[in-house]
């Protein structure tokens, strides 16, 4: 059953719509391919007001196993793609997305099951019709801390230009990657800004009191616990950081966005789509996941942050998500499916009386939901 304040919902973008003549991967190492996912899109309006999907698109080996061995992709500037072989025996597949190296007992050593590298789709401006997929500009890596991908972009246009932060992965560093474009469609790779295992950063649109801002979320294996009486959980959390150039940042010092002990968010927790100026405050879409099968339930939640000083949560709501993963909008797609309960949202954009909310729904398709902007003031 829909909910009341959406106004529509549909998959947008699927690996059916993907022409595989135009894998990367498939047409420079020969091995037949396919497309595990295309999720996780940022979102922009273009100049021409049709919209934009910039889409995670991770593409796998057909026949990953043979002759006991896991193979899988990786990318160097000297050889390019690279098919990599690994024992079977050697490796934990239990989590469809990615498998970990046994021989490695002092660390936790992984490898990824699809590679992925982003494809520019343009929308109607409702976002309901494929306009065009422009082939011609798909983003593939271009340094060695791109060897193994790159994932789950976000958009925020500020002053004219459109930047696009993206995470990069590598056996070098887990890095956030800057890319600029003057037109929404070409991106230039401008480096690192982020090293320390950060992911799902996005940036604010414009400058506040001189300074830009960025939602980040460090990732760790190593924890401390927080008081007995503590209304917080321990774990992963969003944090703020500034900027005077969008390169160089420094962590807010204060606490930002934690899980709660009486939320639906137990496991990690992450920022969705670029904040979104409002009347009553910045509008911040963000990610929780708690516990349920394998890799957890992801669902969408707000806050609201005060517009002069963002660093001030005005409200939160982590208890009622504004988006769950809705099995009717993929049950075309059933026999694709590797994941359940998870909607991971990564772009906004907005008209007179709606957001469009562009979201990764199973890890697998793309997701357009419209929602009614009073929902949320």
């Amino acid at each position: 059953m829909k909910k009341s304040h959406i106004i529509s919902d549909r998959v947008v973008f699927s690996p059916r719509d993907i022409d595989n003549r135009f894998c990367p991967i498939q047409n420079n190492t020969g091995l037949e391919t396919f497309i595990l996912g295309a999720f996780n899109p940022a979102l922009t309006r273009l100049p021409n007001g049709n919209l934009l999907l910039m889409v995670r698109v991770a593409e796998s080996v057909r026949e990953p196993i043979t002759k006991g061995k896991f193979r899988y992709i990786r990318w160097s500037p000297e050889q390019g793609y690279v098919v990599e072989a690994h024992p079977t025996f050697q490796l934990d597949t239990t989590d469809p997305r990615k498998f970990r190296f046994l021989e490695y007992n002092h660390i936790k050593v992984f490898g990824l099951t699809s590679f992925s590298w982003l494809l520019p789709v343009e929308l109607s401006a409702d976002a309901h019709r494929i306009i065009r997929i422009h082939y011609d500009k798909i983003i593939q890596p271009q340094k060695s801390y791109q060897e193994y991908g790159i994932e789950d972009p976000r958009i925020t246009p500020i002053n004219g230009r459109y930047y696009m932060t993206t995470c990069s992965v590598s056996s070098e560093r887990h890095s956030t990657t800057l890319y600029v474009s003057d037109n929404g469609l070409d991106y230039d790779l401008i480096g690192i800004i982020m090293d320390h295992q950060n992911k799902d950063i996005v940036l604010f649109p414009e400058r506040i009191e001189g300074k830009y801002y960025a939602l980040t979320r460090p990732l760790g294996e190593l924890y401390f616990t927080t008081p007995g009486n503590s209304k917080y959980l321990p774990g992963t959390s969003i944090n703020l950081a500034e900027s005077p150039d969008l390169l160089h940042w420094k962590p807010v010092d204060t606490p930002y966005i934690r899980p709660h002990q009486d939320s639906l968010i137990s496991l990690k927790i992450g920022g969705g789509a670029p904040p979104i100026k409002t009347d009553r405050g910045w509008l911040i879409l963000f990610h929780g996941v708690d516990k349920c099968g394998p890799i957890g339930c992801y669902r969408t939640f707000y806050a609201l942050a005060d517009l002069n000083h963002p660093e001030i949560i005005l409200k939160i709501d982590d208890k009622h998500p504004v988006l769950e993963s809705d099995p009717v909008l993929t049950k075309a797609f059933a026999d694709l499916i590797y994941l359940d309960r998870v909607v991971f949202t990564t772009g906004i954009s907005e008209t007179t009386d709606r957001y469009i909310v562009a979201s990764g729904e199973l890890d697998l398709v793309c997701r357009s939901t419209q929602i009614d902007k009073h929902y949320f003031f």
